[in-house]
């Protein structure tokens, strides 16, 4: 049986196809994260309500800024991107222990989105469980892949 090459974050891509071809590909799993994360806030915001939908929305947040470090760096660990996206919500959410926040949220729908108008300590623990999900799905997306390219490789 013919050995089985490594695929590893810095194997070049195949002859004949362009970089900027894998560079898409290597970027388009997290793109489609990003949709479906926000897809996946906005329906449950108008679904549910309380402290259900706050905390879900909360945690989606962390995942959604996961996905934007992936799309950004696509090469990045799970641990890695999961640990920007938690250190991002949680910077964001001790900012709103200063007046800053709440101006602009009250100035922009945009900026209440991104940046919140309230610090609350249940908020961070949602956070960490975004950064959790978000890690366990990476990492199982990276497994396939791995496997993926095992195979056909």
């Amino acid at each position: 049986m013919p050995a089985v090459p490594r695929i590893s974050p810095h194997t070049p891509p195949p002859a004949g196809r362009p970089r900027r071809f894998e560079a898409v590909r290597a970027r388009l799993p997290a793109v489609l994260a990003v949709v479906v994360t926000v897809a996946a806030g906005l329906g449950i915001r108008a679904v549910t309500g309380g402290w259900f939908g706050k905390y879900a929305g909360d945690a989606l947040y962390t995942v959604l800024v996961h996905a934007l470090v992936v799309a950004a760096v696509p090469r990045v660990s799970p641990v890695r991107a999961a640990a920007c996206a938690l250190a991002f919500s949680w910077a964001v959410e001790f900012a709103q222990l200063t007046p800053v926040p709440a101006a602009l949220s009250e100035a922009s729908v945009l900026a209440r989105l991104v940046l919140g108008s309230t610090f609350g300590a249940a908020d961070l623990v949602a956070y960490a469980a975004g950064a959790l999900l978000s890690a366990a799905a990476h990492t199982a997306a990276v497994a396939v892949r791995t496997r993926r390219g095992r195979l056909t490789g």
